[in-house]
């Protein structure tokens, strides 16, 4: 069975080998998808949500809220962020997908490999 909850942080950065607007310091707000994959305890659950919600808060955003990300990423595009972010979880949450938006209408996923 799988789960997942939502998380938002905002964050600014720069892409340093880019070529174009993105170049430049700027900001966006990013909603991650956190979703993990298990079996149903006694208690009918994968995970409690509140726990799940603690964990992805305190390894990740609030790390990253309200930072500038080249200062934890040499080059921090939504795919190098989403790596970053499924190391922090990777053993603390049985992870199955992370998909990161940046902004509304872009996004990024990585899923456990089969």
């Amino acid at each position: 069975m799988k789960i997942g909850r939502e998380f938002y942080f905002e964050a600014a950065h720069h892409l340093p080998n880019y070529k174009g607007k993105c170049e430049q310091v700027h900001g966006h707000t990013y909603k991650l998808e956190v979703v993990i994959e298990g079996e149903k305890g006694k208690d009918g659950m994968v995970m409690d949500f509140g726990e799940l919600g603690e964990v992805v808060e305190k390894e990740v955003i609030g790390v990253l809220d309200h930072q500038e990300l080249n200062l934890l990423l040499p080059n921090p595009t939504a795919e190098n962020i989403v790596e970053w972010v499924w190391k922090k979880l990777e053993s603390k949450l049985p992870l199955y997908s992370l998909k990161l938006w940046e902004g509304r209408a872009k996004w990024v996923m990585k899923e456990r490999e089969k």
